[in-house]
């Protein structure tokens, strides 16, 4: 099923995805496309923390959604399609929220961890997780409130401009003394309301994409 793949990357490059260990934290909007990401181009040992359930609102713009999982737990309904499209990849889910305590107990043979959670002290305590066991991490920022996927963009916590997200984190980060610099996927785009976060499905998408097309240039590419 991935021999395209193989045939684009060889050998050798495939089985660096195929045997990377992921930890992705969320799989709603951006999480879900980019777990869809990560089963379709070859990655089979995948770790999935998400409490959500599915809600009519979810509808939008999550892969996991549609009227037959409303009020399913996503992470289950997410395993389920993993495996209709790869009946032997390794998906271990856990349908509950992380906070530090969790994380902190977390197993420390992940190759990369995915943030694509919107709680802020969760990803301050993943980002002090990854620099303490040497783990790579790429994470999400705002891209709810935004209507111009093509301002979506890979760059550096330290590095964005116009996020309302990216601007506590970047305090939080320096009051924990955290020294690593963090890849994100964010946007340049002002976002066009405040309060309620609101989104359709173009930026959520491209900025899951994004994240794995990160994650696979850097095993193979560097």
């Amino acid at each position: 099923m991935y021999n395209r793949i193989i045939n684009l990357i060889g050998n050798d490059n495939f089985a660096k995805l195929a045997n990377c260990k992921i930890l992705l934290v969320g799989i709603g909007g951006v999480g879900s496309f980019a777990f869809e990401c990560l089963i379709r181009s070859g990655f089979n040992d995948i770790t999935v923390y998400d409490g959500d359930v599915i809600e009519d609102s979810n509808m939008n713009r999550q892969l996991v959604a549609n009227l037959k999982t409303i009020g399913m737990y996503k992470g289950d309904v997410a395993k389920k399609r993993a495996e209709n499209i790869n009946e032997k990849i390794k998906i271990q889910i856990f349908n509950e929220y992380l906070n530090e305590e969790k994380i902190n107990k977390l197993n420390i043979d992940f190759n990369y961890i995915i943030d694509a959670c919107d709680d802020v002290l969760v990803k301050v305590s993943l980002y002090k997780f990854a620099e303490k066991n040497n783990i790579k991490i790429i994470s999400a920022m705002g891209v709810g409130n935004r209507v111009d996927a093509s301002k979506i963009k890979i760059s550096r916590l330290d590095k964005t401009s116009n996020d309302p997200l990216a601007k506590k984190l970047r305090k939080l980060v320096k009051d924990n003394q955290i020294k690593m610099k963090i890849p994100v996927v964010c946007s340049d785009e002002i976002p066009i309301k405040k309060g309620e976060v609101n989104s359709m499905i173009t930026s959520p998408s491209i900025a899951g994409i994004l994240m794995v097309d990160y994650i696979i240039n850097d095993l193979i590419l560097y």
